[in-house]
C-alpha cells in the first residue's frame, strides 16, 4: 500500500522563462481546495496586472484527487495541460503551478506554446523544495486511569504520535498512524478491555 506523497509546504521562489521575447513568469504554491487556487490568482493578478495570460494548473488531494487545467485565453489545451503534465511528471499533489505570460511581440505557435508552458513549469518545480509526507489515520482511544499505563507503553513500543489529549474524569487521546499500520494498530487497542477505539473523519 502507497501511504506517502510528495508537495511542497511553500510557495516558490519565481522563476523566469523566455522565448522569442516572450517572458512567463513562474510560480509555485501549496494549495489544499479551490478557495486557496482563487487566492493565489488574485495576488499575481495584482503584481502582474499588465500580463495578457495567467495559465495554470492544480492538483488537490491525497486519495481523492481532484485537479484542473486553465489555458486562460491561450489555445486549447496549449498551456495548463502541459503544466499540469510537469505536476504528474514530478509526482506531486496539493499544488497549484502558475505561469505568467507577457507578449513578447512574436507568435510561438500552438507547438511553441506548449514547450515554453511545460518548460516554464519544469523549471518552477526545479526550484521548488519538494518534500515527503505519510497519509496518516487518526484515532480516537477512550480509557480509564488504570489503563494509562498499558496505554502508555503500546504507544512508546509503537513509536505512535498523540495530537491531542484531555484528561479528565476518564482519558481521551487522539492518536496519529501511517496509514498501513493503521489495521494493527487498531486491532491491538480494540482487543484491550475497557478501551473503546474509533477512528476520525480527516
Amino acid at each position: 500500500m502507497n501511504d506517502s506523497y510528495k508537495t511542497i509546504i511553500e510557495a516558490s521562489k519565481e522563476t523566469l522563462f523566455k522565448e522569442k521575447g516572450s517572458k512567463f513568469f513562474g510560480y509555485a504554491f501549496p494549495v489544499f481546495n479551490e478557495d486557496d487556487v482563487k487566492v493565489c490568482l488574485e495576488e499575481l493578478k495584482k503584481k502582474h496586472h499588465s500580463a495578457r495570460h495567467f495559465c495554470y494548473a492544480y492538483q488537490i488531494g491525497v486519495e481523492d484527487i481532484q485537479y484542473r487545467a486553465n489555458d486562460d485565453g491561450e489555445p486549447n489545451n496549449s498551456a495548463g495541460l502541459p503544466i499540469y503534465g510537469q505536476i504528474q511528471s514530478f509526482e506531486v499533489t496539493n499544488i497549484l503551478i502558475v505561469s505568467v505570460r507577457y507578449f513578447g511581440g512574436t507568435k510561438l505557435g500552438v507547438g511553441g506554446l506548449i514547450s515554453a508552458y511545460k518548460t516554464s513549469a519544469q523549471i518552477t518545480l526545479d526550484t521548488s523544495e519538494i518534500i515527503e509526507k505519510t497519509i496518516d489515520v487518526h484515532f480516537q482511544l477512550n480509557f480509564e486511569y488504570d489503563l494509562m499505563n498499558v496505554v502508555q507503553r503500546i504507544i512508546k513500543e509503537k513509536n505512535l504520535e498523540i495530537i491531542h489529549q484531555k484528561l479528565e474524569l476518564a482519558c481521551e487521546y487522539v492518536i496519529s498512524i501511517r496509514k498501513k499500520e493503521a489495521q494493527t494498530i487498531f486491532d491491538i487497542f480494540d482487543n484491550l478491555y475497557k478501551l473503546e477505539i474509533k477512528e476520525l473523519e480527516s
